[in-house]
Formats: structure tokens, C-alpha cells, sequence
């Protein structure tokens, strides 16, 4: 009997790793190179469509930190680290059992995961051995400095409150007016990215994602707040954003300092002209109290919400059953996330003693982009919008402004309901006009592919970059 060659075990060993690849939505399309040229084109096409004819304001704070990026797998490697038998969540980390069974528990989900490290001896051990890693780098972080840089390179005029030294204000582009408190040091935040069917002990990753630790002592306290409020009504912005809340999740504080921190916040977002929208953009939580606190405080005061498939059921979860949903579907279907934006928009929408009502709901996805907007409010160009979010995904994971056709792939349905009730509209999904528009009650909704990136630079700050460039052509 002859045995197959080493050539031929390597042809089917491939073939074996896509077919592997492809169980994990088993709804994949594959599609030729000419059709994802013909979605790309006309993706393109949507996005320009909408075009800024002045050049918009935007105030953007609160988060701010040097981020530290390696290959997460390689520093568990270093760490000769063994993978627990058994994923366990914490909260926050204290030691390094608990790191492991945390990254654990998203990695094997695939999920994106944010939490803060008490011990700092244990964080500064893990910060240091990442920068020995081969193609480690450091980065200007925090979601409110990637979304100022993003809202600056697609040609606003950007009002940053931020913390930070003279090392973080070097990595700002210049053209950023940033308004807060210099430091000697700034925050840390250590990202542990990891491919997709990337492997640890007996986990394999389902998709590409992060895990970040971080062990902050100065964005908890929103310490920019105070310069942000004495300089906003002289700024005058078209568009006022809220991130890096999620800093507060876990954090240590006196009682009540968090809650008089989110009430000083709130005096400010009342404060701004209600002609002027406020854009809030979700992270990961997993202290109930302090989304509590975000759903009570800050959430009544926003216009806009932006969220990735993760943070949606985690709101809708606090919303309706009052607790904490830390992990869902990686890959979540087109009409359970309509259904649960719709969900979340009507009982915001009801909250009778909300200051401002939500009017713009945008959820990020691997597979797609999904943007709600009432209608008749500040929200324009909604399908632009959504395509140029489709695109600004993979133009950040790629690290390429050029969207190569050879670096991407389709993972949306051929087509798809528009809910899970019985007998809903079900729209196929056209590559001539890739981008699905339509209105409902007071409201419309547009629907973008990604063309997901095959070779990943980057991760983190993703839902930062693409949540701001969808802002862009709606103000």
C-alpha cells in the first residue's frame, strides 16, 4: 500500500483546517474574489455618497493610557503557563490563577474582555514580560484618545478631555486639542490579542479577539472631567462623546466616590445644549452596581448608543432582568440582534423621565454593522454611515487604509430575517447593493457586511475606530 506523501498530507491537512474554520458558521457563504470585488466597490460607492461639506466639532473624553499590545498565546508561553481545566470568571484579578481562568473564559468564547488587575506587582510582571515579546509594541490608548484620532483622521475638528504625560502626548497627533491633567505617568493597559482556531491547552479561539488587563489610577476618577466642563460651551461642538466608563467597573473606590463621580458627570451632560447630541459608547462590564450607575446617570442623557454584540445583551440584560450577561453568541444572527435593539430602543424610548431620548442605536459585529436611527432627529445619511463602518472595520484590523479583496472575506447570511417572530420579512442579501435599508414605526435601520480581514494586525480599538467613523456622516 502506498502512503500518502508529505505534499498530500499538507493539501489535506489544509483542507481539514477550512472545513474546521467553516463549522464554526456553518452558514458561510464562500464567496469568489469577483463578488467580494463587486460588494467592495459598491460598499465604497454607499460610503461616498455622504460627504462632509463643513468640518464637524467634536468633544470626546474620558478614557486615556499608553495601550501595550502583544500576542497574548506567546505571553502564556513565556509564563510557561498551563491552561486551567476549568474557565472561571472574576470580576477583577488578584493574583495569577485568576488571570488564567479569566482569560480563559473569554478566550474560549472568543470574546472581547476588559478587567482591572489589584495587584499591581502581578500586573507589572505581566506588562513587562508582554514588552519582551517579539512584535510587542506600545500605542497611544484609552477609547477616547483611539476615537479623537479617529474623528481627526476623517477631517473633524476634535476637542479631547484626557489625562496625560509627556511620552502619551508625543503619540497624539498635534491637531488634537486636548484639554485635562498633565502626569508624570500615564495608565497602562496590557492587550493580549489572539488569532481565530489560535489554540491554548484544550481552548480553541473561535474567533480573533483581546483580552485586556489593566491596573489604572487615574481614568476611574474621569480626572479631565472638571477642564472638560470649563471649555465645552466655548468649544461649541456638533457632537459631544462619552467613553472609557467601563474604568470605573470594579475599581476599587471609597463608598459612594463612584456614584458622586457619575453624578458630576451627569451635571455636565445636563448642562449642554440639548441641540447638541451625546454619543455614548459601551465597553465591557461585569459589576452590576456600575452599570447600574451608567443606566441610571449616563444612559438617560445620551442620544446615541454605540456597542458591539457582546455589550448589546449585557444592556438589554441589566435593562429587563437586572443582571450581568457577561459572555453571548460570537457570531449572533442579523434578527436577534434587530430583536434586541428594538427591545432596548422602545424601553428607552418609554423611559418617561429620561432627560434626552435615544434616537440612534449603532451595533458593531464581526460579520456586520447595524445602525438604528430615529427618524426626523439630527441623524442623517444612515446608509453611508453603516457602509462606511463596514469598511472602517476592516481598514483598522488590516492596519491598511486599501481594502485588499485577497485579505477579506464575507461571513454574512445569504440572506436574513428581520426578526425571529414567525412569517417576518426575510431580505436577501444583494453584492449590487450590499448595504439594507428600511423603516419600521419611527425609526430606520441600515444593515453593512464586513469584509472581515484574513490577516489581522490589530484588534484593539476596533469597535472604537469603526463606532466613530459611522458618527462622522450622520452629523
Amino acid at each position: 500500500m502506498m502512503l500518502p506523501s508529505i505534499k498530500t498530507c499538507g493539501s489535506i491537512l489544509s483542507f481539514l483546517i477550512v472545513l474546521l474554520a467553516l463549522c464554526y458558521r456553518k452558514d458561510v457563504k464562500v464567496i469568489a474574489p469577483a463578488d467580494l470585488d463587486t460588494i467592495l466597490q459598491n460598499l465604497l460607492k454607499a460610503e461616498q455618497v455622504a460627504t462632509l461639506h463643513s468640518i464637524p466639532k467634536v468633544a470626546v473624553g474620558f478614557g486615556s493610557c499608553i495601550d501595550v499590545v502583544a500576542d497574548g498565546l506567546s505571553v502564556l508561553d513565556k509564563f510557561e503557563a498551563v491552561s486551567p481545566d476549568v474557565p472561571e470568571h472574576h470580576e477583577s484579578l488578584s493574583n495569577y490563577d485568576e488571570f488564567l481562568k479569566t482569560f480563559a473564559y473569554f478566550y474560549e468564547h472568543g470574546a472581547a474582555g476588559e478587567r482591572y488587575v489589584s495587584n499591581e506587582t502581578l500586573f507589572k510582571l505581566l506588562v513587562d514580560t508582554s514588552m519582551q515579546i517579539k512584535g510587542a509594541k506600545k500605542a497611544p490608548g484609552g477609547n477616547a484618545v483611539v476615537m479623537a484620532s479617529r474623528f481627526l483622521k476623517e477631517g473633524c475638528d476634535v476637542m479631547l478631555a484626557a489625562t496625560y504625560s509627556d511620552e502619551l502626548f508625543q503619540m497624539i497627533d498635534h491637531d488634537v486639542k486636548i484639554v485635562g491633567e498633565k502626569l508624570l505617568s500615564d495608565d497602562i493597559h496590557l492587550l493580549l490579542e489572539y488569532d481565530k482556531l489560535s489554540k491554548w491547552g484544550s481552548y480553541t479561539a473561535p474567533r480573533a479577539n483581546r483580552f485586556i488587563v489593566h491596573a489604572d489610577n487615574n481614568n476611574p476618577f474621569l480626572k479631565s472631567l472638571s477642564e472638560f466642563a470649563k471649555n465645552i460651551i466655548e468649544y461649541s461642538p456638533s457632537l459631544v462623546v462619552v467613553s472609557g466608563l467601563q474604568m470605573m467597573d470594579s475599581f476599587p473606590f471609597k463608598t459612594g466616590e463612584r456614584l458622586k463621580i457619575m453624578l458630576e458627570l451627569n451635571d455636565v451632560l445636563k448642562s449642554l445644549d440639548k441641540k447638541v447630541p451625546i454619543h455614548l459608547e459601551l465597553a465591557s462590564f461585569a459589576e452590576k452596581d456600575c452599570m447600574k450607575d451608567i443606566l441610571n446617570h449616563v444612559v438617560p442623557l445620551s442620544d446615541s448608543l454605540g456597542m458591539n454584540e457582546q455589550e448589546l445583551p449585557n444592556l438589554m440584560s441589566m435593562m429587563t432582568n437586572d443582571t450581568i450577561t457577561l459572555i453571548s453568541d460570537p457570531y449572533p444572527r442579523i434578527a436577534t440582534t434587530l430583536d434586541n435593539m428594538r427591545l432596548v430602543y422602545e424601553t428607552l424610548r418609554g423611559m418617561s423621565d429620561s432627560e434626552r431620548k435615544v434616537s440612534r442605536i449603532h451595533v458593531h459585529t464581526l460579520a456586520y454593522q447595524v445602525i438604528l436611527t430615529s427618524k426626523n432627529t439630527y441623524w442623517k445619511n444612515t446608509m453611508s454611515a453603516a457602509a462606511k463602518a463596514a469598511l472602517t472595520a476592516n481598514r483598522h484590523v488590516c492596519g491598511s487604509s486599501e481594502i485588499h479583496i485577497d485579505k477579506a472575506r464575507l461571513i454574512m447570511d445569504d440572506s436574513f430575517s428581520i426578526s425571529k417572530q414567525d412569517k417576518s420579512k426575510r431580505i436577501p442579501f444583494d453584492s449590487s447593493k450590499p448595504v439594507s435599508c428600511w423603516e419600521e414605526s419611527d425609526f430606520e435601520i441600515c444593515i453593512a457586511p464586513n469584509l472581515v480581514c484574513t490577516e489581522i494586525v490589530q484588534t484593539g480599538g476596533g469597535g472604537d475606530n469603526i463606532s466613530s467613523a459611522g458618527l462622522v456622516l450622520q452629523i
